[in-house]
Order: C-alpha cells, then sequence, then structure tokens
C-alpha cells in the first residue's frame, strides 16, 4: 500500500483508483477520453498492491486498463465519441474476456454497465476483441476454465435452497455496497495521507493475521471450497472448526471482514477493485449457507456445497454490480458449469430483485448517479447527461444597470438585436433582466427616458441557473417557468449569460445523434 501510494503521489500524480466507476466517468463526462498514461499505472500499482497481499482485486484495475488502451487508440485516430466509446467498450470487454477466459461474459460486462447505448453493429467489434483476448488468454494460460470443478447433478428438488440462497445473497450484496462506500466515506475524513495509510496499514494487517483467508485476491481459498476443503488450519481462531457450527461462522465472519479489508487496501493507498472480492464474497455465502442447510439436524438435507460455491458468486455479483446477465454467464464459463444454467438464473436474478427494493444503484454507478453524473440505458437521460451547461451559455447579451435610465437602455438596445437585456450592478451580480417585447410602450414614450430608472422595468423573479448545475435540473426549470431563456450566474451571483431553450433543443439533437444506434 505504502510503495502504490508513494507511486500514485510522486510518478502518477492521479487518482486512479475505482477503475470501473472512472471509465464510466470518462463516457459520461469526458467524451470517452481516458488519460494515457491509464495503460500503464493501473496494472503497475494493482500489481504491487495485491504482489503483497492487498485484500482486492486485479479485475477493475484491468479493465481501466483495457478501456484506456481503446479510448487511446480512437483519440489518436481522431475518431468520433461514439467511435471512442465503443473502442473503449471493446477494450474493457477484451480485459474482462482475458482475464476469466469469458468472450460471452466480456461482451455482457461492457453492455450491462458500461454501454449504455448499443446497436447490433457494435456487437462485431466487441465480438472480435472479447475472442481475441480469449485466444491470447488460452495461448499463454491453458484452456482449462478459471475455476473447474466436479459439480454435483442439477435436482430440482434443490430449487427451494437456491431461492433461499438467492434471497441471501441479495441482502448479503446490500451489506458489501453500504458498507464499503460508507467505509471510504469515514476513511477520507483522515485528511494527512500518511495517518490514514498507517490506520488502514494495521488494519489490515491485524485483519490477514486473523483470518489469512483476507490475504489478496482470495481465489485459492474459492479453489479450495470448490475441492471440498473448508481448512482454516493457520488461524487463530481455527480451534472454532471442532464444532460443526464453528465452520460456517468463521466463513460468515470472513464475509463480513472481506468487505473491510478490500475498503482498508484502497483507502490506505493501494490500488485494487471490487470484482474480485465480490466472486471471493459470493463464494463465501454460497458455502455458508449449504453447509447451514446441510447442518440442520432431523431434516437430512443433502445440498451440494460445491454447486453453491459457484452460484453465491454469481448472487453477490448480480446484487453488488446489479448486472444479472454477466452474473450468470461469467459464473458458467469460468467453471464450465452450464449444468447449472437454472440455479444460475434462478438465483442471480433472485438476488437483484432482493437488492433493488432497496438500492437502486450498484457500486459502481452509486456515487455517479448522486452527482448526476450517471448515463443510464433510458436514452433521454444520457442525451440530457451528456449535456455540458458551459457549452451552451451565451453572453452576448448587453448589460446595463440598475440605477441608469430608460434613456440608457433605449440606446443599449438600439445597438444591439439581443431580445433580452442583463440587469447588473457594479460588481457584475445579476440583479434582473428586461424582455424588450415587454416594454415597448416605454420605449416610444420619450417623456419617460430620464423620469423612469431600469429597476422599474426589470423581472426579478426570475430562477437563476448556476454554472455547475446538471442539465436535468435545468431543463426542469424550463418545463416549470415556461421561459424561453435563463440567466446564468456563479455561485456568488455574477452574471455568466443566458441559456435558451433554442440552444438546448439544438444540443440535445447533436448528443441524440451521437449515441443513436448506427444501424
Amino acid at each position: 500500500m505504502l510503495i502504490s501510494y508513494l507511486l500514485l503521489k510522486f510518478v502518477v500524480r492521479d487518482n486512479i483508483s475505482h477503475g470501473v466507476t472512472k471509465v464510466l466517468l470518462a463516457v459520461s463526462r469526458n467524451d470517452s477520453l481516458i488519460k494515457p498514461h491509464n495503460t500503464w499505472t493501473s496494472v503497475l500499482t494493482s500489481s504491487v498492491t495485491i504482489g503483497f497481499g492487498g485484500s482486492v482485486g486485479a479485475e477493475a484495475p484491468i479493465v481501466y486498463t483495457g478501456a484506456a488502451i481503446g479510448s487511446n487508440i480512437g483519440r489518436l485516430a481522431g475518431l468520433s465519441y461514439r467511435s471512442v466509446t465503443l473502442l473503449l467498450g471493446c477494450g474493457a470487454a477484451a480485459a474482462v474476456a482475458g482475464i476469466f477466459k469469458a468472450p460471452l461474459a466480456g461482451v455482457l460486462f461492457t453492455v450491462e454497465i458500461l454501454m449504455f447505448s448499443i446497436s447490433l453493429n457494435s456487437l462485431l467489434p466487441l465480438l472480435l476483441s472479447t475472442i481475441t483476448a480469449t485466444v491470447v488468454s488460452y495461448i499463454f494460460r491453458g484452456q482449462d476454465p478459471l475455476f473447474a470443478c466436479n459439480l454435483v447433478r442439477f435436482s430440482m428438488g434443490n430449487l427451494p435452497f437456491y431461492i433461499v440462497l438467492g434471497i441471501v445473497g441479495g441482502f448479503a450484496s446490500l451489506y458489501f455496497t453500504r458498507t464499503t462506500l460508507k467505509l471510504e466515506d469515514w476513511l477520507s475524513g483522515f485528511k494527512k495521507p500518511i495517518v490514514k495509510w498507517a490506520g488502514c496499514a494495521f488494519g489490515l494487517g491485524l485483519l490477514i493475521f486473523v483470518f489469512p483467508e483476507l490475504y489478496g485476491e482470495g481465489y485459492d481459498v474459492i479453489s479450495s471450497l470448490l475441492d471440498g476443503s473448508s481448512s482454516m488450519g493457520s488461524s487463530p481462531l481455527s480451534f472454532l472448526t471442532r464444532s460443526p457450527w464453528g465452520v460456517p461462522l468463521l466463513f460468515l465472519m470472513v464475509f463480513f471482514l472481506k468487505v473491510i479489508a478490500m475498503t482498508f487496501t484502497n483507502a490506505g493507498g493501494g490500488v485494487g477493485g471490487t470484482f474480485g472480492p465480490t466472486l471471493f464474497a459470493g463464494a463465501i455465502i454460497g458455502f455458508v449457507v449449504s453447509r447451514t442447510l446441510n447442518l440442520i439436524p432431523y431434516f437430512g438435507f443433502d445440498v451440494p456445497e460445491k454447486n453453491f460455491v459457484l452460484v453465491g458468486m454469481a448472487a453477490l455479483m448480480a446484487g453488488v454490480m446489479q448486472s444479472p446477465l454477466t452474473a450468470i454467464f461469467l459464473i458458467a464459463e469460468i467453471s464450465g458449469g452450464y449444468d447449472l444454467l437454472i440455479p444460475l438464473i434462478l438465483t442471480a436474478t433472485i438476488s437483484f430483485a432482493t437488492v433493488r427494493l432497496f438500492e437502486k444503484y450498484s457500486i459502481y454507478t452509486k456515487r455517479i448517479a448522486q452527482s448526476g453524473d450517471l448515463l443510464t440505458h433510458d436514452s433521454d437521460k444520457a442525451v440530457i447527461t451528456l449535456m455540458r451547461l458551459s457549452d451552451l451559455v451565451r453572453d452576448k447579451y448587453p448589460r446595463i444597470q440598475p440605477e441608469q435610465s430608460l434613456r440608457d437602455l433605449v440606446s443599449v438596445v438600439s445597438a444591439s438585436t439581443a431580445q433580452v437585456v442583463a440587469v447588473v450592478d457594479a460588481s457584475g451580480h445579476f440583479q434582473g433582466m428586461i424582455d424588450i417585447g415587454n416594454i415597448h410602450k416605454e420605449l416610444l414614450d420619450e417623456s419617460k427616458y430620464d423620469s423612469v430608472r431600469v429597476y422599474n422595468l426589470m423581472t426579478t423573479d426570475i430562477p437563476l441557473v448556476f454554472l455547475d448545475e446538471k442539465m436535468d435540473s435545468v431543463m426542469n426549470k424550463f418545463d416549470i417557468t415556461g421561459a424561453w431563456r435563463l440567466p446564468v450566474v456563479d455561485h456568488d451571483r455574477v452574471y455568466q449569460g443566458f441559456i435558451s431553450r433554442s440552444r438546448v433543443l439544438m444540443a440535445y439533437r447533436d448528443a441524440l445523434k451521437q449515441i443513436s444506434p448506427d444501424d
């Protein structure tokens, strides 16, 4: 964590954590352009973090790297926003496919999580990128699935237990998401980086000492569970495994603490993602549920624990990332477990539905949604999110001060073709506006030129638009007031210009062209 922190502070000099979230922000707020250094910095820092035992995953940094490669190829080629976004998605899809040897999951990950608008034509490059990445992975890492195991044949009698796993997985996903975000917010209160690093490093070290299963990504623990082993021999609390109920209890504690260990790693300076920890936590939940069911006396349940470990991974992924299709096919591909397609679909869907009752956004999109930068599959909302207020403000309108006379106003109006005049004080603060169409009589009555002041004619009850305001809020103000133009100010109420309905509609049309599928 310390090495990673020093690399970020003195070499990279940029914040590269939360890779998937950064990709989403690049699509919505930076024309899908990602800084060139992200083509290597995430891999370097995450390798250091995870290689020394950081309790995070390498998947999100690799996805960020793949997206950065695609984005920068598009930038160098001078492509349009739509094409750069597609290349970004191809890079991210290839990253997922290469990590897990799962081409279909790579495409679904990009479609469900990263790309809000996609056409049939766009599927071709996505599929080619994931197939290419999978073949490369086969060449260097072999063709065996990542978590190959001998599964128990699916039995219809176990469907009620998979439903239970889906509900438990949904609540576990809710805990995972909310605990992570709340703990990150709390740790961000430490203003001195060295203090935050020291606290997180001590906390992480203590957790790993008590529960060695928290060391690194945890994929070796998943493999052990799939092999039928539930040993915790190196833990100081391993004596609890002498009791049959002690085993699921210890693993349940590992689940609850994995979220804390992961957050300590990232907040303390490390770089890693939540993708791997989500799979780890899901495997633990699947094991705990199945072992608990099997320990219930008198009923004689014979729940296949290996199957539940795999299906539990899908349940947590569907709930935490809110991407059920990706969860279903990723787990099927990484295990060769297509025989479990029915329980995978059932459990992932129930987990997703359960968490959606309490949480609308995934762990990747929660903060982006709060800031108003989230692109969704709703085309109308996506277009509005892509529009930038700063591009629509025009300061071509004449200005006048409230104490000036009608004669001064006539001079200003005669020298301009604008339909409105901004009324500002000597410091540039907005005071009101004058609509020329509403004061024709006064403009033609020369007897009032010296007696009437601007403040007698201006309109003051106008909703103000702030320079950093989101476009959905601006559109709402237009709808409520029925106004054709609204004044734009900064947070000190200094006048910046006007935004008009006509410019908004033109920008909306242009943004719609950018994201519309080109079939």
